[in-house]
């Protein structure tokens, strides 16, 4: 078998393909959410046309060292034969455990190449939790790494794709070309599931976005490509309008501005919150004229970011609201508008009762009946948020479920957390109601590495931080608990962890 490094050198004279248009949407028609043995065709050549087509010799990829559009194609073509030994054909099931690599990228582009369902593991979860999710999905292969996992803190890792048949799998038993699981931030992960069309209408939506990278420019990826943000928005989306992506080697802020500088073209870098935080805590950071904007998603943007990124740096920090159900949904790419955000096209959001409603003709879940998730042809988020009804751009402001009561009086979560986040001894914020009380979790400059508040630091800061709740919060929405860390805790997709009862394992 080629190595992929070995391939990553070649340069083969490719056929041409017919370009992809950006409205191009493949012919799935009759896709069911229930059982079934003969799932709805897959368009043959989607992978072909829109993502792999190109000049030979063309960047498209840059994990260390660049990858052309001849390279990527062999890797496909050689994962897709493993994929085939395996077992693997249209319509079957795939479940991929691979860092952020050049294998996994041929590898899942390989089983969509077949026609089959690819479900995404994220590399990080323990073996315990990937065999609950094999036993949860059923998949007929399941395709792991030949080597170790990842380094911490690495940004990409060494992978050579090995596919193993599973004596328990079953094919696909609906016409989804993608599943994937939740970030799980709030509770269990869901199973969500999404067509070859629906990833393709969302690539044309980033079309339409004059503010997102064009080919000539180029993409800094933070995001995980496991996650919809990371995978659609960075690395589909890079291939499809031929923009040459980069994951920098190291997560770090060293390690993400090395990546910045290595290259004149102008940059778009794409992550989440977390990773604006860190760039705009750089001490010292280097000019970086090629830095056009970031792009961040994935939960709110605390104040004080946006100008805090913009004064380090001279460009916006752009924000965008997606959720894994639908990919892209608004976005405020200048920063301009922030909170607010504008639907991208063909989105149709609106407020119900203060929760954001949008128009999708199908459940994203497959196999599940639940009426407060979907509904008459509307997705229902659990988002609290407005929508203008003058100019319809909209506003989240958090998760639904964050109202709790209080001797009776209602208090809602999201107020408290963007009230400590907002001032400036706390970097970060976590509220969470739980045993009858609302606790909040904190981490700040002088948090001790074991999240003491037995220093001084600590204690002149929790006495501010008391001192400020008392000037801008009712008592009866001040936590009764406050803990204070040097960071919070983090799903594998960078976001906040939300469950109380991991909250408190951090805490000392």
């Amino acid at each position: 078998m080629l190595r992929l490094e070995r391939l990553c050198n070649r340069r083969e004279a490719e056929p041409a393909r017919r370009p992809c248009p950006a409205s191009f949407q493949p012919p799935l028609r009759g896709v069911v959410l229930t059982g079934t043995s003969s799932p709805p065709p897959h368009p043959d050549d989607w992978v072909d046309r829109c993502l792999l087509a190109g000049p030979a010799d063309q960047e498209c990829l840059r994990f260390g060292a660049p990858v052309d559009r001849a390279a990527l194609r062999a890797l496909v073509a050689e994962q897709a034969a493993r994929l085939t030994a395996a077992g693997l054909r249209r319509g079957g099931t795939a479940a991929l455990r691979l860092a952020p690599s050049l294998g996994y990228t041929a590898a899942l582009l390989a089983c969509w190449q077949l026609g089959a369902q690819a479900v995404l593991l994220d590399h990080r979860l323990t073996d315990h939790e990937v065999a609950r999710a094999v036993e949860r999905l059923a998949p007929e292969v399941l395709v792991e790494s030949a080597h170790g996992p990842a380094a911490a803190m690495r940004g990409f890792a060494e992978t050579d794709p090995v596919p193993v048949a599973l004596p328990n799998g079953r094919p696909a038993a609906t016409g989804h070309a993608l599943v994937q699981l939740s970030s799980g931030s709030t509770g269990p992960a869901k199973v969500i599931a999404r067509t070859a069309a629906d990833l393709l209408r969302e690539l044309d939506c980033y079309a339409r976005l004059a503010e997102f990278p064009k080919a000539g420019e180029r993409v800094v990826l933070l995001s995980s490509v496991v996650h919809v943000l990371g995978l659609v928005g960075g690395l589909l989306n890079s291939l499809h309008a031929r923009v040459p992506l980069t994951v920098p080697e190291r997560m770090t802020t060293a390690g993400i501005l090395a990546a910045i500088a290595a290259d004149d073209r102008p940059t778009t870098v794409i992550g989440v919150p977390f990773h604006a935080e860190l760039l705009a805590g750089a001490s010292d950071p280097p000019p970086l004229p090629q830095l056009r904007r970031m792009i961040v998603a994935g939960e709110l943007v605390r104040p004080g970011l946006p100008a805090a990124f913009t004064d380090r740096y001279g460009v916006p920090l752009g924000t965008m609201y997606g959720m894994t159900e639908l990919g892209v949904i608004a976005t405020d790419l200048d920063g301009d508008l922030h909170p607010e955000a504008v639907p991208v096209h063909g989105m149709d959001v609106r407020e119900d009762g203060g929760e954001l409603h949008i128009a999708m003709p199908a459940s994203p879940y497959p196999g599940l009946t639940d009426a407060t998730r979907w509904s008459d042809g509307r997705l229902h988020t659990r988002d609290a948020g407005r929508v203008d009804p003058a100019t319809g751009r909209v506003t989240v402001l958090g998760r639904r479920d964050s109202q709790v009561s209080i001797g009776g009086l209602k208090v809602d979560l999201n107020e408290v957390e963007h009230t400590l986040a907002a001032l400036p001894e706390v970097r970060e914020a976590v509220v969470v109601f739980a045993d009858g009380a609302i606790e909040a979790y904190l981490a700040t400059e002088c948090a001790g590495t074991d999240g003491t508040g037995g220093t001084d630091g600590v204690t002149r800061q929790a006495d501010a931080v008391r001192a400020a709740l008392a000037r801008e919060l009712a008592a009866f929405k001040r936590p009764r608990q406050l803990t204070f860390l040097p960071a919070l805790p983090r799903t594998a997709t960078g976001k906040l962890v939300r469950d109380a009862a991991v909250l408190r394992a951090a805490a000392p």
